[in-house]
């Protein structure tokens, strides 16, 4: 089985690629799914305990530890360290149950794939990208998003044009949803041709 890494900046449309991914019958990892479900749970504690104040009725409070966190670098490794453990272990389940389903692609949709060197474990990287300016309008309109906002998650990840140098494969999502289903066809194709490359 190959394993591709998928991300892409905020506002691209990687959620979509995800779900058009798993529209053509790939198994897809949906870290973000991930984590709001171990803050639902077992991070809840751990986090209160690192972050206090930042949990209500034992759920991790989103905005209340984004607000504890979201300009504070070693706040936020602090929150790694809390987290990641528990993610992989979700992450490595994952991948047996694909596996042994046969399946001969499997797709890791990581926002900060790069950010965390998970480049390092899945076989090819597949960067969504559209235009800044779609971009932007894509995000501010959504709930609760501001230019400072924006910016502050914008600094936290890798630059666009830096994340499309390193990609193996680019999903361009400027043109609607049929390009980007023919670019998951033919991707999926040359994936299941590549030398597997992680560890």
């Amino acid at each position: 089985m190959r394993v591709l890494g998928l991300t892409g900046s905020i506002g691209m449309g990687k959620s979509t690629t995800a779900k058009l991914f798993a529209e053509a019958g790939v198994p897809v990892y949906d870290a973000d799914a991930t984590v709001h479900m171990i803050y639902e749970g077992e991070a809840a504690p751990a986090i209160e305990a690192a972050f206090p104040g930042t949990t209500v009725g034992g759920k991790v409070d989103r905005a209340k530890l984004s607000a504890q966190v979201v300009h504070d670098p070693a706040a936020i490794r602090r929150l790694e360290q809390v987290v990641h453990p528990m993610l992989r272990a979700y992450h490595q389940k994952f991948l047996e149950d694909a596996e042994r389903s046969g399946a001969p692609v499997a797709v890791m949709d990581v926002p900060l794939l790069f950010e965390t060197g998970g480049e390092k474990r899945v076989d090819a990287v597949v960067v969504v990208t559209t235009d800044p300016e779609i971009q932007r309008q894509r995000i501010l309109a959504r709930d609760n998003m501001t230019d400072e906002k924006l910016d502050a998650i914008l600094a936290r990840q890798l630059p666009d044009s830096e994340k499309r140098k390193r990609a193996d494969f680019l999903v361009d999502t400027s043109h609607g949803l049929d390009p980007v289903r023919t670019q998951i066809r033919e991707i999926l194709d040359e994936a299941a041709k590549m030398p597997r490359r992680r560890p």
